[in-house]
């Protein structure tokens, strides 16, 4: 016992000294002591272990005093486990009657139920993306659910397809302005305040929606979705800030692929729910039962999320040492023990390479997305003659299968790295197949004449999309992961801008010629495009310190 209660005075001089730290505001950090002792402590638990059971001479209170010692060290959220082990160590030499072997294996197992109990990873990590997706899919939801509503609300207002048009674009108008100022603002106070903010902004903007709609105003109409698509432009931006501080890099692709899973998800979910939500409640039914989801998301979000994981009470040590070791942006302070504010050096930024490769994607995706999102109704309707409840479903299933093909993608980036792969070539394959697939599959989908066929054809197509989930949208944190927030709005931003052209030259085109097929042969070149100059310009490794 001598020799545990060695190991562990280090570790417990260095928690002292964390503790005067932390009284006397000299500190970032919140909950957890650094590194260096965490890695120290998990030694001395080790050692102590081993001198628990091989020292004859121990006592079962010897052994737990020195046990339990080390383990409050290590993770004081484990001090619940470490009674009930202690107690159960004690009631064992009760029982024993004395010193003997009984109750010295009794200690030692009772030693090791507390070490072991301290060691776990808490895996909180897991419930923050999941509540990211959650976001993300509630944002794409209510997007999409003007592509359904957007026909009798025209009706019950005696609007045209002109009109129709403005409202589907008015979105945009505002989506374009915050991608970048989100993405600046959750690299310097961090995603869970802004992506908060965001969700709140829009969630009660989609449940003003059908009653400002109802008053017959336009105009009041227009502004009320540009203010959804201000709270909505903040999403991904804070999407990349988050991960990049709760995740470490060997599961970064699996978690961006599982946040943009929910995000596809919406798409799926609004297009399905809103014809029947429409026929239960009217026009407001889909509004205001996704807007009051969000409302909801956002109290939860602001009591169970943190900027850090360093910083939440749901994370215990030996989580917080994977998430940091792993690569995770960890807090930058100040000399005087301050956080310091992040602030995106854009010339140095937009004068390389990979930064225009990444805009370039976004644009390249969006530029695709937008048109199958806005205009598949559309093409389901008048190519395949499905009304619009089918074409509803019909549709849905290319979501659904961008949901999982981008988790699929996701697996498959980090199971290549983990074998050697470098990070460029991986990046490089999976965007490859995200821009060349969708290519293939539109030129191909105008000589098809079958509802079954077609659909194949676009399922194909948006399920080769998600491997962009694996591609561009990762390496914003790989080439700098301080301006992670930053990048992504500036490369958001392009896709925004691509989403307005492309959606209103698709209707211009359509307008002018009533061909789908110039508007799927274009959006086939516009991804061939991106491939080639994401393949020439793109890298997986750091570029900005």
């Amino acid at each position: 016992a001598t020799g545990a209660t060695g190991a562990v005075r280090a570790p417990r001089a260095l928690a002292r000294r964390r503790d005067g730290l932390r009284r006397s505001g000299t500190t970032g950090r919140a909950s957890h002591p650094p590194r260096s002792t965490r890695r120290r402590s998990l030694e001395a638990m080790t050692r102590a272990r081993e001198t628990v059971w091989s020292s004859p001479s121990s006592s079962a209170a010897t052994t737990m005093t020195t046990a339990c010692g080390v383990v409050r060290r290590l993770s004081r959220r484990r001090r619940e486990e470490v009674g009930v082990a202690t107690a159960a160590a004690a009631t064992a030499r009760a029982s024993d009657g004395g010193d003997g072997d009984g109750s010295i294996v009794a200690g030692g197992a009772a030693a090791d139920v507390a070490i072991d109990a301290a060691s776990r990873s808490s895996g909180y990590r897991f419930v923050v993306v999941a509540l990211v997706a959650f976001a993300l899919m509630l944002c794409n939801a209510d997007r999409v659910i003007m592509a359904v509503a957007g026909v009798p609300l025209a009706a019950a207002n005696g609007w045209g397809e002109r009109a129709i048009g403005l409202v589907q674009s008015s979105f945009l108008w505002g989506y374009a302005l915050t991608p970048l100022l989100g993405g600046i603002l959750a690299d310097q106070y961090g995603g869970k305040v802004v992506l908060g903010g965001g969700i709140l902004v829009w969630s009660l903007a989609t449940v003003a929606t059908p009653f400002v709609a109802a008053s017959g105003s336009l105009g009041f109409l227009l502004l009320t979705r540009a203010i959804m698509g201000l709270g909505e432009g903040v999403a991904l931006p804070c999407m990349n800030n988050v991960i990049s501080r709760w995740v470490p890099k060997s599961e970064r692709s699996r978690a961006v692929a599982v946040s943009m899973g929910g995000f596809q998800s919406g798409s799926m979910i609004g297009l399905l729910a809103a014809p029947a939500l429409l026929a239960a409640g009217g026009l407001p039914g889909p509004f205001v039962l996704f807007g009051a989801l969000g409302v909801v998301w956002a109290l939860i979000w602001s009591v169970t999320s943190t900027t850090y994981p360093a910083q939440s009470t749901f994370v215990n040590a030996q989580e917080l040492a994977y998430i940091e070791d792993g690569g995770a942006t960890t807090e930058a302070t100040t000399a005087s023990g301050s956080a310091a504010k992040v602030t995106p050096p854009f010339k140095l930024l937009l004068s390389k390479a990979p930064t225009w490769a990444c805009i370039i994607a976004n644009f390249v995706n969006n530029w695709g997305f937008f048109i199958l999102l806005a205009w598949m109704p559309l093409y389901f309707k008048q190519v395949l003659g499905l009304n619009l409840r089918d074409a509803a479903w019909f549709s849905a299933l290319p979501w659904a299968t961008m949901a999982a093909s981008g988790i699929v993608a996701g697996t498959l980036a980090d199971s290549l790295i983990a074998r050697g792969w470098s990070n460029t070539h991986v990046r490089k394959l999976i965007q490859g197949v995200g821009f060349i697939g969708p290519a293939i599959c539109l030129v191909i989908l105008p000589f098809l004449t079958t509802p079954a066929q077609a659909l194949a054809a676009l399922t194909c197509a948006v399920g080769c999309t998600a491997f962009t989930q694996a591609g561009f949208l990762v390496n914003f944190q790989e080439i700098g992961p301080k301006y992670a927030g930053a990048l992504h709005g500036m490369a958001n931003t392009a896709g925004s801008i691509a989403g307005m052209l492309g959606t209103y030259l698709t209707g211009a085109v359509l307008e002018a010629t009533g061909s789908w097929r110039a508007v799927l042969f274009v959006t086939a070149a516009v991804y061939a495009f991106g491939a080639i100059t994401w393949l020439t310009m793109s890298t997986g490794e750091r570029v900005f310190d």
